[in-house]
């Protein structure tokens, strides 16, 4: 027998006893409860009962003693030797009367409660609370109780001998004995003990059916219901006798829990008996039911190993109807539907559905193949990865069932393309040269033999026929490619590495609208510069490695304040002064001009604010980017800044390009309100140079205009610059905005813009980007620092800061 075989019998053998035995443990834990909890109830119900049987045979008692009492008082012969003394006969019906009754105690008392015969006959006899007993019964004309007297206690009836009026008592006593708890035990079934309790001593037992070792233990039990007696449990009952004097009487009623617990614990053994027999038997039972599961499981188990293996065979067969036949059944209809689907697979794996070319797991076995064959070293090869222009733009127009016609036209213009290079006899044909869909819009080729003037052939070729038009729904489309070219062995030895390289060449191609771009090392080696400039740059921040340069500003009017521009710069430790024009752009595509703009932004307020307490009247320019714009937080943020600082925040003049708000114009107008309403004025920078709108201007809550300086260099040379300039001076000034003109160089340009009504100026002839504790300097010494050069020209001024 197999070792798996054994272990999923026994497993099924070892469960199904596992489970049984919990069912019969908790039966007979439930049993045990329920049979414990009836038993408490029965004997709470007969003690009740008891209680009740025990005040009525009491109350019985009573009345049968009251009765004699009532015929001996009034028997005539007795009155007789009452009033006449006659003792001897008194005491002789006592003893006749109480012989007949069985009473224990005869007794006749004068109306003072003074003896005058008793029988038997007794010396002093103290009856405790005789005089309440006599005054009950003067009061209701009998009177019945328990009393101790002489050591014993008695139950006893107090009746009055009439002559017509009470002239004496007659008290009858029966004892309360062992006999009288007998016959209480047998009228109850229970047991009886009968206590009397003294006001300041410990009770004691007058009678009981209790052995004596037990009616020690009672009375050392402070709870008499519940008491454990000859180790077992006894429930039991108090009951007041009578309580109308000192010592109270006292009777405990109580009964054995083993004997109501009987009958259960009879059911409990039969149960265990019967729970172990079920156990066996279903233990066997589960053993052979394990074995006629596990022997077509195992078998079936073998078969799905060599399915595994690849080997679809016919399953055993199924001999027997029942679910394990199905079983075997269905692992055959299995099979065959997996042989199916595995060739199906296969193909779906490596073979794009839309294009019906081969796809990117494809391609690179293909290509790591071509790597290992024999002589790829001497051979060569070029890998092609090409991606679509303008593929995205066609989707979201036309949509993304137009996007595949693209697509599937795009593959046939590849495997159509049939190009070949004589001198390598390389093919552009899907069975040799490997034409493949990588994903999306991306495809590969792959070229065997060819060096880089054979793939660029190729590569440009392709182009060609990817820029004819497409007619596709009656829609013309142009769609042109980006590729890139990587070369083996030249520049990677390794499938990936190789993919990896055309597609840095390929984004090269894409970025530089060069169409056609082959693997250069330093593209891979900027790359990673790229990657470890923005980590650096993070650094820079958070390091505070930058620094505030500002550049001023020249007023033509003579009451104008100075204005400068914050200029932020980047001192690198090791890589030294990192021009704007290499970081600046890099964080905008990053996100990191984010927070390069908040280090501007609480630098520039805080030097601003300095400035101010210091005397010194300077309004301060500061870039904002698009990201920047389309901060909502932004607003808030910077109206902090400004009260930490205790900066006005018209000494802040915000600059923004025109196109920072193409992207989303509405929330970018947004902002601008919110930016305006705190009091900064707002400028566009760089006019001229986007996407300029007259629509978008006539919204945006500006009050200065900032001309490029591509127009401004030139202005004396290139009329139409002139004119561009000239026009933009006045449209702001229509528009009631103040104008700065970027890029001043000479003095030349700076006296024709101030002949055009230019309001600002700024340029390295006013002033080159410098340090605040330089520009402090600067304003003490140049002439730029003091408006009014329009007016009055100075001719000694310097032709550059």
């Amino acid at each position: 027998m197999r070792p798996g075989f054994r272990r999923l019998q026994w497993r099924i053998a070892a469960w199904t006893a596992l489970i049984l035995l919990s069912v019969q443990i908790g039966g007979l834990f439930l049993f045990e409860q329920i049979g414990r909890g009836s038993a408490l109830q029965e004997v709470r119900s007969r003690l009740e009962t008891g209680d009740r049987v025990f005040a009525r045979v009491l109350e019985q008692r009573s009345d049968q003693l009251a009765q004699a009492a009532r015929v001996l008082a009034a028997d005539y012969g007795f009155r007789a030797a009452l009033l006449s003394s006659d003792r001897p006969t008194i005491a002789s019906a006592l003893e006749n009367h109480g012989s007949r009754i069985g009473a224990s105690l005869m007794l006749l008392v004068g109306l003072d409660a003074t003896p005058i015969a008793a029988h038997p006959p007794r010396g002093e006899l103290e009856i405790s609370g005789l005089g309440a007993l006599i005054d009950e019964a003067r009061a209701q004309g009998s009177a019945t109780g328990f009393r101790a007297a002489g050591g014993s206690v008695y139950q006893l009836v107090v009746v009055p001998v009439m002559a017509p009026v009470p002239v004496a008592w007659v008290l009858l006593g029966f004892a309360v004995d062992e006999v009288l708890a007998r016959d209480l035990q047998r009228l109850t079934g229970l047991d009886v003990s009968l206590l009397l309790q003294p006001p300041s001593a410990p009770a004691r037992i007058v009678a009981s059916t209790l052995p004596t070792a037990p009616q020690a233990a009672l009375l050392a039990a402070g709870d008499v219901e519940a008491v454990h007696i000859d180790g077992g449990e006894h429930l039991g009952l108090r009951h007041v006798v009578d309580a109308r004097t000192d010592e109270q009487v006292l009777a405990v009623l109580q009964l054995s829990l083993a004997q109501a617990l009987a009958p259960w614990e009879r059911l409990y053994r039969e149960w265990a008996g019967l729970s172990v027999a079920a156990t066996l038997l279903m233990l066997f039972a589960s053993v052979w039911m394990g074995r006629t599961i596990a022997a077509p499981v195992t078998r079936l188990a073998e078969f799905a190993h060599r399915v595994e293996a690849g080997d679809y065979g016919a399953p055993p067969a199924a001999v027997r109807d029942d679910e394990i036949g199905r079983l075997a059944d269905a692992f055959g209809l299995m099979t065959e539907a997996i042989a199916s689907r595995e060739a199906r697979i296969s193909e779906l794996a490596y073979r794009d559905t839309l294009t019906g070319l081969p796809n990117r797991i494809h391609f690179l076995d293909r290509l790591a193949r071509a790597l290992q064959a024999e002589g790829a070293h001497a051979r060569g090869l070029a890998v092609l990865t090409l991606d679509l222009d303008r593929f995205r733009l066609i989707n979201d127009t036309l949509g993304h069932a137009f996007g595949d016609l693209v697509l599937e036209e795009v593959g046939r213009r590849l495997l159509a393309a049939g190009v070949r290079r004589r001198e390598a006899d390389a093919t552009l044909q899907d069975g040799d040269s490997g034409v493949a869909r990588l994903g999306g819009d991306e495809f590969a080729v792959l070229v065997p033999g060819a060096d880089a003037w054979a793939a660029k052939v190729v590569a440009e070729r392709i182009a060609a026929a990817l820029e004819q038009p497409m007619s596709l729904q009656g829609q013309l489309i142009d769609v042109g490619a980006s590729i890139g070219i990587a070369l083996f062995p030249e520049h990677c030895a390794d499938a990936g590495e190789l993919m990896r390289c055309a597609d840095v060449a390929m984004y090269r191609a894409k970025h530089a609208n060069a169409g056609v771009s082959v693997y250069d090392p330093s593209h891979h080696s900027r790359n990673a510069a790229r990657l470890s400039l923005l980590t650096e740059l993070r650094h820079a921040v958070e390091a505070d490695e930058l620094v505030l340069f500002y550049q001023p500003k020249y007023a033509f009017e003579d009451d104008a304040e100075l204005c400068v521009e914050a200029l932020v710069r980047w001192v690198h430790p090791q890589r030294g002064f990192v021009p704007p024009m290499e970081f600046i752009p890099f964080a905008e595509q990053t996100g990191c001009i984010r927070a390069i703009t908040l280090w501007v932004l609480e630098r520039a307020v805080r030097q601003c604010a300095a400035w101010r307490r210091a005397g010194r009247a300077l309004r301060v320019g500061i870039n904002l980017s698009a990201r920047d714009l389309l901060q909502p937080e932004l607003p808030e943020q910077f109206r902090a800044m400004l009260a930490r600082h205790g900066c006005a925040a018209g000494w802040i003049t915000l600059e923004i390009t025109e196109s920072a708000v193409l992207d989303e114009p509405r929330k970018a107008l947004a902002n601008l309100e919110r930016l305006r309403a705190i009091g900064c004025p707002l400028s566009i920078d760089d006019y001229g140079t986007g996407y300029s709108s007259l629509s978008y201007l006539r919204q945006m809550p500006v009050q200065e205009m900032k001309i490029d300086r591509s127009f401004v260099m030139n202005l004396l040379t290139q009329r139409d610059d002139e004119i561009i300039v000239r026009s933009t001076i006045e449209l702001a000034h229509n528009m009631g905005l103040v104008v700065t003109a970027e890029g001043v160089e000479t003095e030349a340009v700076l006296r024709r813009l101030g002949e055009l009504g230019c309001d600002l100026v700024q340029g390295y002839f006013i002033g080159k980007p410098m340090a605040a504790s330089d520009l402090e300097g600067w304003m003490e010494r140049s002439p730029w620092a003091r408006a009014g050069y329009h007016r009055q020209p100075r001719e000694t001024a310097p032709m550059h800061a």
